[in-house]
């Protein structure tokens, strides 16, 4: 398998391989000094084993369509942005698609270092509570 180049490439790899849930492929484009995954309602993780974790409490499986990309920065430096809309299934067996995200990352010589997500997965959880969803 050909290794992505770009910035971009690299963060859509890992968001393939966590859907996937190949880890050990995931791994391979974090930097060597660990990862930083922040999630909305402030949740942090420090690696892709405890974020697998705590969303086992979350949902059975999320994919992520994505609809805009786009990458700045300077070469050993570079932000990836990427938004769209996932699509899965609840831990009931329900099913969900349409739900926006973006996700930002930081990556230092290719490797990412930081991913930081917003999405609307909690407003969903609260329509369905309160029986409108």
């Amino acid at each position: 398998m050909t290794e992505p180049t770009t910035a971009i490439a690299i963060c859509e790899a890992f968001l393939g391989a966590m859907e996937g849930r190949d880890l050990d492929r995931a791994r391979s484009f974090v930097a060597a000094e660990g990862l930083e995954m922040v999630f909305p309602g402030g949740a942090r993780f420090s690696g892709i084993e405890q974020m697998v974790a705590g969303a086992a409490g979350r949902y059975r499986f999320v994919g992520k369509h994505f609809d805009r990309r786009d990458s700045w920065g300077a070469p050993g430096q570079e932000s990836v942005l990427i938004a769209g809309t996932l699509h899965g299934e609840w831990l009931d067996g329900s099913r969900f698609e349409g739900i926006r995200f973006v996700d930002l990352f930081d990556l230092r010589d290719g490797r990412i270092w930081r991913q930081q997500v917003w999405n609307d997965m909690g407003e969903y959880k609260l329509k369905a509570l309160a029986g409108q969803g």
